[in-house]
């Protein structure tokens, strides 16, 4: 039964079956903005024409605007034709064509959703995706609304940077001292890409010439005190506009390309036509500021970005239901570039990795959604890794059927045919169908339809006859309902290699999967077959398929795919945690067995990083499924002992590793050097949890010439060193820490680390004199850290109790961060009964509150 409280307060259910075009085409904006912290007046003028006639009614969104004259053709309208509702505001009995002017007033300062236009850190700055235009001024506030706009910004002497859409056309100083910019974008975009930036910043300059000659000039503007931390952000914006020429043919449009960094944002970046607004985090970088890992996270949102360019702005949505047009494909853009510029399987693991261990989360659990929903009641809470992740999935499964010249062809058909156009998910695939002659309507059930499918394989060799039969078998997700999910088709990739020397004994096959089950049977003619199957994780599906322990160890050892190796020793670690619970040693020599054979010569691991994923043991999320409804106490505790054993049996091999895996001369962040780093720091983690190694991890942080290894000497002194060293070195780092994203990743490491994180020292943390409610990273940096990585501290009565609320807090001053900080309760239906039971229970008394609607529906579809 629903509470009546929470009935109340429900809000309207938007839903794709509903979807209408707007009845009217909004010919150009012109937007006059007088900046100032708490009285920022708004003019709006705006030419429409009815598009749609049976209809004389107007309906605009605003959302806690001050209104101060609303005209039609400069008469201004009266009252009894204007009914404003929430959100909505409809004007009565309007012409057929006409110009609107809109005057309202607001105050960014008071503006803590970091919604619309806020001030950061005494910059003013907007974020209007996903609705934050509507906290400007009145209009029609939808992603198929399309127009040109220009944008005139007024601002005393203390801003004098004013930056909007498109290029510049003038710049004056008015009588009373003011600074007014106009700046006019010439392609059309809805509102939701408006940016507009105003404040005293600096500005790093650089140029690229496009392939066909133009030169566009680059900016980067920052804190004065953080211009020396934009060059590689630089560096990398012109690798990704050369890859994305070569890649996809698409070259830039505009004079100028501006990026600004600010420390208040909810996200990492906004694609804002022409001016990218960026987390400070994801734009600064310097060897002493940025681990390795914050440098290839900096290049790939930098691409990211900018490839929206095209895949989200000269091509965008039609309404919000279409979000993985854009953001799915630009995460597969993204994902192919980094791939091309460093390891491709690397790449690859790392975001194989991600999908299981979150998105596959998600899409079993009371949040779960189609990549194309069917309906919302906050559209900000659907930027989710099924958006993106998921949908970056089905774009990889379209280019594996397809073939790469026809996906080419059919992206470059997509541009073409919809440039300058908001579209569907369904105009995407109808381009690829197109170029390739194929029917792909049941391929659409990947973007309808919620949850991971299964994919059960079974194996049976037989020797005498040497043919290997393999039987494949799909079912439905676990949220699946009788009847509710259609046969998908599944782009399976398999490869069979001798499992004593690796040779192929049959080449990488490609099975599309479309019925119930399918059998195929292969000949092998010579050698011991072993299957590398799903290669690439060629779909995103939970594979079911039982083999032997030395299958696993096989395959870990000898296939050529990056992801197969890997998928099988994460295999070999789940049954080694679990014989850490309940008896066994099998699977837990096997997969030593395995690593002693992948770091036992140093000098001939080709490929340093992809060994040191190989190394890193299951995350949480991937545990609590495999041993569901899992204790995570024990679960964790099983997965340290298990740590344990590796780093005693493989004890003379650590300090070989390490000292193996030193890179000499300058720092580099490139794929080499990257990788060289992370593999001997893994390997200083594993040898300080056997052996005294305080002195070295001193050394290491003292003679540093970078942050990655600085940063990993406090880390594991911390984890594995002496209380005493540990504690020296946290305060080192904290001193040296004048770099935000550098405290950052102090308040993260000091909240999660098992033996000083108590709730105490974390609540001491939100005390600290730099941390700030309203900043979202610093509170990502304390409590979602603390909630999604400190399970002796967090699974506890008294720490699901903290974040609720926390939660209840943020949710007053920014809903959006209050509505993803509380995913770790919703969880729940995954763990034991005494661990579920108090989670459900802060879930329970969320819902008696009175919430934002962001908040709102994720308690609501979580509690039950």
């Amino acid at each position: 039964m629903t509470d009546a409280r929470a009935m109340e307060a429900a809000p309207q259910i938007t839903r794709l079956a509903a979807y209408a075009p707007y009845p009217y085409r909004v010919h150009s904006v012109d937007l006059r903005i007088e900046l100032h912290p708490t009285q920022t007046r708004v003019t709006q003028t705006s030419r429409f024409a009815r598009v749609i006639h049976d209809t004389t009614a107007l309906e605009l969104f605003g959302l806690n605007l001050q209104r101060i004259s609303i005209q039609i053709d400069g008469v201004e309208v009266e009252s009894d034709r204007i009914v404003e509702v929430d959100e909505s505001l409809l004007i009565r009995q309007v012409p057929p064509s006409f110009t609107l002017t809109v005057v309202t007033e607001i105050s960014p300062e008071a503006n803590t959703t970091l919604e619309g236009l806020y001030l950061s850190n005494g910059m003013f700055c907007t974020q209007c995706e996903a609705e934050g235009f509507r906290r400007i001024t009145y209009y029609p506030d939808r992603p198929d609304v399309m127009s040109v706009f220009t944008t005139t910004i007024v601002a005393p002497a203390a801003y004098p940077v004013l930056l909007s859409n498109g290029n510049p056309v003038s710049e004056q100083i008015l009588e009373n001292g003011d600074k007014e910019v106009v700046w006019h974008d010439p392609f059309p975009k809805p509102s939701y890409l408006f940016a507009l930036v105003g404040g005293a910043l600096a500005v790093q300059t650089d140029h690229y010439v496009t392939q066909s000659g133009r030169k566009v000039e680059l900016r980067i503007y920052v804190d004065a005190k953080d211009l020396d931390r934009v060059d590689y952000a630089l560096e990398s914006l012109k690798r990704a506009m050369a890859w994305d020429e070569q890649a996809f043919g698409r070259e830039y449009d505009l004079d100028i390309f501006m990026i600004v960094a600010v420390s208040h944002f909810n996200m990492g970046a906004m694609e804002n036509k022409g001016l990218n607004i960026f987390n400070s985090s994801c734009v600064l970088a310097n060897p002493l500021a940025a681990t390795d890992q914050a440098f290839q996270r900096i290049e790939a949102i930098i691409a990211h970005e900018y490839f929206h360019n095209w895949s989200g702005n000269r091509v965008t949505c039609r309404d919000w239901f279409q979000l993985s047009l854009k953001e799915g494909f630009t995460v597969f853009r993204d994902s192919e570039f980094t791939s091309d510029i460093n390891s491709r399987a690397v790449k690859r693991i790392q975001d194989v990795n991600f999908l299981r261990s979150a998105q596959f989360t998600e899409d079993g659990g009371p949040t779960a959604h189609p990549v194309q929903p069917s309906e919302y009641l906050e559209i900000s809470n659907f930027y989710t890794l099924t958006i993106y992740e998921k949908g970056a999935e089905i774009v990889r499964m379209l280019k594996t059927l397809l073939g790469p010249t026809l996906f080419r062809a059919g992206s470059d058909l997509y541009f073409e045919r919809h440039d300058g156009q908001a579209v569907t998910i369904e105009d995407f695939v109808q381009a690829m169908a197109d170029v390739s002659g194929r029917d792909l309507t049941d391929f659409m059930r990947w973007y309808r339809q919620p949850g991971t499918p299964v994919l059960d394989v079974e194996e049976h060799w037989d020797a005498e006859a040497r043919e290997l039969k393999l039987t494949f078998a799909q079912h439905a997700p676990s949220v699946a309902t009788d009847g509710s999910h259609a046969l998908y088709v599944i782009p399976v990739s398999y490869q069979v290699f001798d499992r004593t020397t690796g040779r192929v004994l049959l080449p990488e096959t490609l099975l599309e999967l479309s019925e119930k089950t399918h059998t195929v049977v292969h000949r092998i003619t010579e050698g011991a077959p072993v299957v590398s199957m799903l290669r690439g994780l060629s779909a995103p599906v939970r594979l079911h398929y039982d083999r032997a322990l030395s299958d696993y160890a096989a395959v870990a050892l000898f296939d050529d795919d990056g992801v197969s190796r890997w998928d099988a020793i994460q295999a070999l670690y789940i049954k080694a945690i679990a014989e850490q619970m309940d008896g066994g040693e099998q699977a837990t020599q096997a997969a030593i067995q395995v690593l002693e054979g992948l770091i036992r010569d140093p000098e001939q691991i080709a490929d340093p990083a992809c060994v040191a994923e190989m190394l890193m043991l299951p995350q949480d999320n991937i545990l609590w499924d495999a041993f569901t409804p899992a204790d995570p106490q024990r679960v964790v505790a099983a997965r340290k002992a298990f740590r344990g054993l590796i780093a005693e049996q493989l004890k003379p091999l650590w300090p070989r590793l390490y000292q193996a895996m030193q890179v000499a001369g300058e720092y580099r962040p490139d794929a080499d050097a990257i990788g060289r780093r992370s593999l001997g720091i893994t390997a200083l983690g594993f040898w300080a949890r056997v052996e005294n190694v305080d002195a070295e991890l001193e050394s290491l942080f003292a003679r540093a010439g970078n942050l990655t290894e600085r940063f990993a000497a406090y880390r594991i002194a911390r984890a594995d060193g002496s209380p005493e060293l540990g504690q020296q070195l946290s305060d080192g780092f904290l001193a040296q820490a004048d770099a935000d994203e550098v405290l950052d990743l102090w308040l993260s490491t000091e909240s999660i680390n098992e033996s000083t994180a108590t709730l105490e020292r974390v609540r001491e943390l939100t005390e600290h004199p730099r941390f700030a409610w309203t900043n979202p990273n610093r509170v990502r940096a304390v409590v979602g850290a603390f909630a999604g990585r400190n399970v002796k501290a967090f699974h506890t009565a008294e720490g699901y109790r903290f974040l609720r609320d926390v939660v209840i807090k943020l949710d007053a001053m920014n809903p959006q961060i209050a509505a993803r900080l509380v995913s770790p309760l919703c969880q729940w239906g995954r763990l034991a009964p005494e661990y579920a039971s108090l989670m459900r229970a802060e879930l329970e008394s969320m819902s008696v509150m009175k919430l934002s609607k962001d908040l709102y529906e994720i308690v609501e579809k979580s509690r039950k």
